[in-house]
């Protein structure tokens, strides 16, 4: 007696499109995906494909599957259990269990079947049943069918059957059994529940059976900031035609919780190698987003395309295209695509009101992006806090969701006690902190080309040695580029506000700022990527 059998019920009298079992979806046909699906579980002599049809019984002979037809056949219920009968009773005889794989279910794969059957023997049911959860508001037809009655008050959960997967214990069918399973399981499909009943549903299984798999891998901690986060969820936000999954390094733990709070898929690596988690996900894309990348785990990634970005790494050579829009100009490489033309505008910044220039500075921005790990933004605050409450300049603080000093920076404005202070942590909306803003100090990463756009002249601290090499924070650019933070002495921060004060320099940087424009960058930005996926 074998374990179980797969049985694949394939009557063309039953399709609710002409001739789908043997019309082609995303390239195959809906009876030869099922068979592929079923022969990832099981040898071709332990799959059965129960007929009304002539086409499919030589489909099954040429792809090595057992089959069964009878011309006469038709389904006259939804009970599938009870319309098979006569065949579940034959196959008793040989298997312990059957496995009822619905081709109408084509989204299911064979990951789900083989989940789907340890969970149905761990549990010791006679049956396990394919659900998924509906809620709905139930109505029903009243008098002269005018009238709608609700049969529930509000909303209501709801199991239904999702007819892709049904497992049976085939005793209850031995010998002339006719007592139906005692105890049957759920298995929630969910996503992958779609049934075929439509043209519509055919249309949307199509297209998520040609999707293809985009994993971003990103890295986002106090040490290094959240940019690579930030601009990984701009691009995935793009990407609507595909599939996609973060990977987060294993120190990224505030990585993790910005991505699992925009409800995309993340993996976290644990002791694996990194190379190892990414290879786990099965992509068919791998966008790099974490500063250098090894040559090693290049290597390790295969011939999958990969799109790096802000790489200067040994490993960046392996890569199909490497995207650094914070550093120098593109040197002609066809992979190497560098500088201002390739940094992408998030989409609050599109429709946002972009700053006249003013005869005065009436309101200063400081921000230092997603961590501040060393806390300039209180440094800086303490040196021209003094300055701008004499002059009545208002200062709006905007610091990120990793800025790990945010209870001191409460405190210590408390203790300020000016009204013209304004402190914002984590906000999702830059733009707006950015419109009215005359004059920012900031960190040298990406919010330079934001502050470029919404033209606001800058002062610009680079925190550490690598954003100091970001060189599109410069005077050509409409940046006063001060050094690195630790190499500063206070003295030279405070003269240099004082300067850029001034109405003339400011006007000169405003002007070189109103020259630029990133608006179409994005879409050329994804159009690469999408591009590699389509040569793939």
């Amino acid at each position: 007696m074998k374990k179980r059998c797969i049985v694949i019920p394939a009557i063309k009298k039953n399709a609710v499109i002409p001739d789908q079992l043997v019309k082609k979806l995303a390239g195959i046909t809906l009876i030869e995906r099922a068979i592929n699906t079923a022969r990832a579980c099981e040898a071709g002599s332990d799959i059965i494909v129960l007929t009304d049809s002539e086409e499919i019984g030589l489909i099954c002979e040429r792809l090595g599957v057992r089959h069964v037809r009878d011309r006469e056949l038709r389904f006259r219920s939804l009970d599938i259990v009870a319309e098979m009968r006569v065949l579940l009773r034959a196959l008793a005889g040989e298997y312990e269990n059957c496995v009822i794989l619905r081709a109408s279910c084509p989204l299911l794969t064979w990951v789900d079947i083989e989940d789907a059957w340890r969970k149905y023997l761990e549990s010791g049911a006679d049956g396990l049943v394919t659900v998924k959860n509906v809620r709905q508001r139930v109505w029903n037809i009243g008098d002269g069918r005018n009238v709608l009655n609700a049969l529930e008050d509000g909303e209501k959960e709801y199991l239904v059957e999702s007819r892709a997967l049904i497992i049976l214990k085939l005793a209850n069918f031995a010998d002339n059994a006719e007592k139906r399973p005692q105890r049957i399981i759920p298995y929630f499909l969910d996503e992958r529940a779609i049934e075929i009943q439509n043209y519509q549903d055919w249309w949307i299984c199509e297209h998520l059976l040609m999707r293809r798999h985009v994993v971003f891998v990103v890295a986002g901690y106090p040490a290094i900031g959240m940019g690579h986060v930030y601009r990984a969820l701009m691009l995935a936000h793009e990407i609507s035609n595909h599939k996609i999954t973060f990977v987060c390094t294993s120190q990224s733990e505030l990585a993790v919780e910005s991505v699992a709070s925009r409800d995309y898929r993340v993996v976290r690596q644990g002791e694996d190698p990194l190379a190892q988690t990414v290879l786990a996900q099965r992509p068919d894309l791998v966008v790099n987003d974490f500063l250098n990348t090894s040559v090693e785990y290049m290597q390790a990634l295969g011939d999958i395309p990969k799109v790096n970005f802000e790489d200067e790494g040994p490993g960046a050579k392996y890569a199909d295209l490497v995207i650094n829009a914070l550093y120098g100009e593109n040197e002609g490489s066809e992979k190497l695509l560098a500088g201002p033309d390739y940094f992408c505008l998030r989409d609050e910044f599109v429709n946002a009101a972009r700053n006249p220039l003013r005869g005065e500075v009436k309101t200063l921005l400081i921000t230092f992006g997603g961590t501040d790990q060393h806390d300039c933004t209180r440094r800086v605050l303490d040196i021209v806090e003094p300055i701008c409450r004499e002059r009545g300049i208002a200062i709006r603080i905007v610091a990120g969701p990793g800025y790990a000093h945010r209870e001191a920076m409460e405190k210590h404005l408390a203790e300020l006690g000016n009204p013209l202070v304004e402190f914002a942590w984590a906000t999702n909306i830059m733009s707006r902190r950015m419109e009215g803003a005359d004059l920012a100090i900031c960190s040298a990463g990406r919010t330079v080309y934001e502050l470029a756009h919404m033209r606001v002249p800058a002062i610009v601290l680079a925190t550490h040695e690598r954003e100091a090499r970001h060189t599109f924070a410069r005077a050509r650019n409409g940046f006063a580029f001060a050094g690195i933070m630790d190499k500063i002495p206070d003295s030279r921060i405070r003269n240099l506000f004082l300067a850029m004060l001034g109405q003339e320099r400011r006007a000169r940087y405003w002007e070189r700022q109103d020259r630029l424009d990133f608006g179409g960058n994005k879409a050329r930005v994804v159009g690469l990527i999408e591009n590699l996926l389509e040569k793939d």
